[in-house]
């Protein structure tokens, strides 16, 4: 591969895998104006809308309806510019790249659709799915994640090979499949895009759990950098939740909400928090006033 290949992207990319053949790739594609009446493989030909199925392989889950409607309106006025690609499915077609595209047409009252027809297996559908995505960089990355976890598992590739594949290094590959470790509400705010790639490697160094969810908890209230997080999570390694003896475990979260009733009622506070999630919280007084006090900070 040269550098400039490795500059554009992802190696061979989309390009490469949507050539059936060697004299596909020799001979032009038909243009929208010039497509033959008969559907034909290495061909472009209107398609009706009803007759295409979506790409069981596609890594997108979500869709922005913003973006479908304007694309939906510019189609009204253009019409659909670039076709979609598809493969036969029986008597049906399958969508191989162009969903967008696909459901923007439907959003636009279009009834048929230019499709270019070519051969591919189910490993191509994934990967040339996967690569459309990434090259548009309009994946999250939970998302990337998911599509590389499933290629590694259907395509039988190891994290090198699939690097390969798809124009991205063995670690970066291996940091995105490191996100499937963290904790699922912390993959949601990733996917979500409430905190970034730099939040996210910063927490899958913490260990425990616990402190991984704290952390992120910190950063959705506070809005800290990932200088911040990454300052936060070097001081947590040195943490030690120290538990007296005969009393329960508290975790790193519970044992920080402790500290935090402590200092807003201004005395000693005891949170007490069973396996099933059960708990008490004590809040001791010395005197009657002391307990007017606590009364009027719980706006008694």
């Amino acid at each position: 591969m040269t550098s400039f290949q490795r500059k554009t992207g992802l190696g061979k990319g989309l390009s490469a895998l949507l050539d059936d053949n060697e004299t596909v790739n020799s001979a032009p594609k038909p243009s929208v104006e010039n497509i033959p009446a008969t559907p034909q493989v290495g061909s472009i030909s209107h398609i009706k809308l009803v007759d295409i199925e979506t790409n069981p392989y596609q890594p997108r889950t979500e869709f922005d309806q913003v973006a479908l409607d304007e694309l939906s309106e510019s189609i009204k006025v253009q019409g659909l510019i670039q076709p979609i690609t598809v493969r036969k499915n029986g008597d049906k077609y399958q969508l191989i790249s162009g969903e967008r595209r696909f459901r923007a047409s439907k959003l636009a009252g279009l009834t048929e659709i230019p499709a270019y027809i070519r051969t591919a297996d189910n490993q191509q559908m994934l990967e040339m799915a996967l690569i459309e995505n990434i090259q548009r960089e309009n994946l999250n990355a939970i998302e990337v994640a998911l599509s590389f976890q499933q290629m590694i598992d259907e395509c039988n590739l190891k994290a090198e090979q699939l690097g390969e594949r798809v124009g991205k290094n063995r670690t970066t590959v291996a940091n995105y499949l490191r996100l499937l470790k963290l904790p699922p509400a912390i993959q949601a705010s990733i996917r979500d895009n409430k905190i970034s790639m730099g939040h996210a490697r910063a927490l899958i160094s913490v260990d425990d759990e616990a402190k991984q969810l704290f952390i992120h908890q910190e950063i959705l209230d506070k809005g800290l950098s990932v200088r911040k997080v990454e300052e936060l999570v070097r001081g947590i390694h040195h943490v030690q939740v120290k538990t007296p003896v005969k009393q329960e475990a508290v975790s790193f979260e519970y044992q920080k909400l402790q500290n935090d009733l402590a200092s807003k009622f201004a005395t000693k506070v005891k949170l007490k928090v069973k396996e099933n999630g059960k708990g008490a919280i004590e809040i001791p007084f010395v005197s009657n006033e002391d307990l007017n006090r606590i009364l009027e900070l719980l706006d008694w």
